[in-house]
């Protein structure tokens, strides 16, 4: 046994070994158990788990104890359309829905068909792959599925007892890729073809796949039934598929020669719902991975009265879904794991929930709605203007409704639900798009938000404090997200090593990004490689990651993060943090954004010792880069298939440019799971280890038309003393086409993660004092901020927590007053001063 596997065990309590043992033997007792009778699919076992709730359903439950299939189905298809709604999309809506949809969007019927069409040729588009054959043979017409194959590596999944599948093991193949097929959520595509093509042969591939599925996955047996989470997502697939084939007639015969495939899914969802009771991952993954198991059950249970075990089943899912409301959403609405897309994960779920309580008036949809309602807050936080979330930790490639293939990071469709089921139309951006109109029906989707195309509100800079993330939107059309939050929930699974890392897109271009996931156990060194704190937008000293990594889900290390201060406001917004993850050494950054679009980032490092320091950021490969060195760093011009072109100011080292580079392994990216494509990674790096601390000064964001942007670093003193050369005190000089701004830091005794915040109150701030080159400026802010025109030499000033300014230029003080915490502006031309917003 390892040492890791000790260390969990001996942290394991009471109650979660007697749980582990009991599940361990309960699966040990099955295989033994399936070695002399194995499992199998039995229809007439569904006689025993139907309840008679109407007399179409006690008519199949009579005809399955005769073993007439067909009779059983007819009575059973009857059963769903008459009795009262218990799934968002009754069978009867879907007709209307359809009509709609082509009213709203014409193209869809010509995409759906195309799509429909793919699926019935066997090519599949998943993940990151586009194209995938799951078929076996070739020629035309549908192909036999191999669900057990992973055709991106050409490896199988061993057909053994579900504990005994070493899923894993990458010499499986990726079990991703055979799970995210074998969710079925590509029914979703053949149903929404078949409604809006009125073309019956997508209805018949439906049911060929279901049939062949059950024979090739008997009780228990193979890779997909291994995972709790994964038979959850088929089964909420398989209910949307009973619903929306109901009332379809497919192009092969039909009456009682027609597949009983009501008989069988009812019956495969039974089987699974039972498992994933048997084996919720209370202590193996409490994350999304347990709210998903329970989303099942609930849905299942909610949806599905008709079933014996259905009320069992939604009181557990039930039960888990709101435990966890406080475990795992956060109190500013940010999910634990701290990934955007497991936070989007979370989103669905409860949205889902939500939509199932409403139409079974249980009572716990006033806890799922605030919920979701805090969950769907916090992503329009992280949520660029155009509705794309950043790729900030794992990014598993998947998603719970995609009917119309949008990308993940994407979450348009999900706001636009969300503002429909809390009637909140402020969550929504943009117009309102095709999914919520498949997923909550006709009515709620047509009175949903944005359908007259007008965007929403445009959201200013926030913080999700308990998340730890921080997002500057102080210029129109800005977005900078800034990680300053732990690392990750629990064994950090989701977690990448990128502690004050932050990404930035303008306009809604993606300009400086997390290089993704790429895959999780297929190529561990991959692995490892895009969750280092090289691959993301931040410092690096040694060349080692501030957190390093033990397997595809752990970490031997994390580094804590503590974040010093943040402060928005009306023209500039400010951010500063450290993290102990090179200790004796420690990383502190200051992030500025201008409302003038300039992302100003300084890193510095003070401590006992020295390392090599390398700055790394990572560009969208929508841009092309031009690197023009210069004394002390180098101007990168960005510029983007659009037309659009912004500016890279690099200082403090000099700058080399990797593009898909095999030696030092940068210039890299993965846009969404099992993708990897070339970037662009420019890499500032310091003049080598010494006595002095490297400060690098980074700028971003301004447009190329007015001026290349001159950056000088100015020296500091603290209380009369120069500086040592750490970050004591630092000034920067911005000189641009018509303004020149100050940015003057001064040092504030850090607080360390897990220290208490320090008292400021009561005592005297430093001052600090800058020789800017005729001009000599004191101040006892944490931060000043001069910005003056040149063409009248007028200027504004901005402290951040402080009440005293003086020039050597001007013989009164620009600002005199008791040093108050927040933001204090100045205009040096007008009489009057006071508090404000910056």
């Amino acid at each position: 046994m390892t040492q890791a596997r000790l260390r969990r065990l001996r942290g394991m309590d009471r109650e979660e070994l007697i749980c582990r043992a009991r599940m361990a033997a309960q699966a040990e007792a099955g295989r033994l158990a399936s070695a002399w009778r194995p499992p199998r699919w039995r229809r007439e076992d569904l006689a025993g788990r139907l309840r008679g709730t109407s007399a179409d359903a006690r008519v199949a439950i009579a005809r399955l104890r005769a073993g007439d299939w067909p009779a059983a189905h007819a009575a059973l298809l009857q059963h769903l359309v008459a009795r009262p709604q218990s799934f968002p999309m009754a069978p009867a809506a879907f007709g209307a829905v359809a009509e709609d949809v082509r009213r709203r969007f014409p193209a869809a019927a010509h995409d759906a068909r195309a799509r429909g069409d793919r699926l019935l040729e066997g090519r599949v588009d998943l993940l990151g792959y586009d194209d995938l054959r799951f078929g076996e043979g070739g020629g035309a017409g549908p192909q036999r599925i191999d669900w057990h194959l992973d055709p991106v590596h050409g490896r199988r999944a061993p057909r053994t007892w579900w504990s005994r599948v070493p899923y894993l093991d990458p010499s499986l193949g990726d079990h991703k890729v055979i799970w995210e097929l074998n969710r079925h959520q590509h029914w979703l595509a053949l149903g929404r073809a078949a409604w809006l093509t009125g073309e019956g042969r997508y209805r018949d591939e439906f049911v060929r796949q279901l049939r062949d599925w059950l024979d090739e996955n008997p009780p228990l047996h193979g890779i997909n039934w291994a995972s709790m989470l994964e038979l959850s997502l088929r089964c909420i697939s398989w209910v949307w598929s009973l619903h929306a084939f109901t009332l379809l007639r497919g192009d092969s015969p039909g009456g009682r020669g027609e597949e009983p495939w009501s008989l069988d899914i009812l019956l495969g969802i039974t089987e699974q719902m039972d498992h994933v009771e048997r084996n919720l991952s209370t202590y193996f993954s409490p994350n999304t991975h347990l709210t998903g198991e329970a989303l099942g059950l609930y849905v299942c249970g909610r949806a599905l009265p008709e079933l014996d075990a259905a009320p069992r089943w939604a009181d557990a899912g039930r039960r888990v879904l709101l435990e966890q409301i406080d475990r795992q959403i956060l109190p500013d609405g940010g999910h634990c794991e701290r990934s955007a897309h497991y936070h989007r994960y979370t989103l669905d779920f409860y949205l889902l929930a939500l939509a199932v309580a409403r139409v079974t008036a249980d009572a716990c949809a006033r806890p799922f709605a605030e919920a979701a309602g805090r969950v769907a807050d916090a992503a329009l936080v992280l949520a660029g203007d155009g509705g794309w979330l950043p790729a900030l930790g794992d990014d598993d490639g998947g998603t719970l409704f995609p009917i119309c293939r949008r990308t993940p990071a994407d979450i348009r469709d999900s706001l636009a639900t969300a503002a429909v089921l809390l009637d909140r139309p402020d969550l929504a951006i943009g117009s309102a798009p095709e999914e919520p109109l498949w997923l909550i029906g006709r009515t709620a989707a047509g009175e949903g938000p944005g359908s007259d195309g007008r965007p929403s509100k445009r959201p200013t800079s926030a913080a999700l404090p308990d998340t730890g993330y921080f997002v500057s939107r102080v210029a129109p059309g800005s977005h900078v997200v800034i990680d300053g939050g732990p690392h990750g929930y629990l064994n950090g699974g989701h977690a990448h090593a990128d502690a004050l890392s932050l990404t930035l897109a303008i306009d809604g271009r993606p300009v400086l990004i997390d290089p993704g996931t790429g895959s999780y156990t297929v190529s561990p060194s991959w692995r490892d490689r895009l969750r280092s704190t090289p691959f993301h937008n931040t410092l690096t000293l040694g060349g080692r990651s501030q957190s390093v990594a033990s397997g595809p889900f752990h970490w031997q290390t994390a580094a804590r993060t503590a974040v010093q201060r943040w402060c928005p406001g009306a023209a500039l917004d400010y951010f500063e943090g450290i993290h102990d993850g090179y200790l004796p050494l420690v990383h502190r950054r200051r992030v500025v954004a201008l409302r003038d679009g300039a992302v100003v980032v300084v890193d510095s490092v003070t401590g006992a010792g020295s390392e090599q320091a390398d700055l790394h950021w990572h560009i969208d490969p929508a841009w092309v880069v031009d690197v023009q060195p210069r004394a002390g760093g180098a101007v990168v011009r960005l510029g983007h298939e659009s037309g659009a072109e912004h500016w890279l100011v690099l200082h403090g080292g000099h700058v080399e440019c990797f593009g898909a580079d095999e030696e030092a392994g940068l210039g890299w990216c993965s846009p969404v799971y099992g993708r990897l494509v070339p970037c662009t990674t420019i890499r500032l790096r310091g003049d080598g280890p010494g006595t002095l601390r490297p400060v690098f000064v980074s700028v971003v964001g301004w447009t190329s038309g007015r001026g290349t942007p001159v950056i000088t670093l100015i020296p500091g003193e603290i209380d009369g003393r120069v500086a040592a050369g750490d970050d004591d005190s630092i000034g920067v000089r911005l000189e641009r086409h018509g303004t020149d701004h100050l940015l003057l830091f001064a040092r504030r005794p850090p607080r360390m993660p897990g220290a208490d915040a320090p008292g400021e109150a009561g005592s005297r701030p430093a001052v600090a004092a800058f020789d800017t080159g005729g001009e000599r400026i004191e101040t006892d802010a944490r931060f000043l901020h001069v910005a003056r025109r040149r063409l009248d030499g007028s200027a504004r000033l901005a402290l951040l927590d402080g009440g005293h300014v003086r020039s050597s230029a001007a013989r009164e003080p620009l600002v005199a007053g008791r040093p108050e915490r927040g933001w204090t502006v100045r205009w040096t031309q007008e009489s009057d001063s006071g508090r404000g917003s910056a």
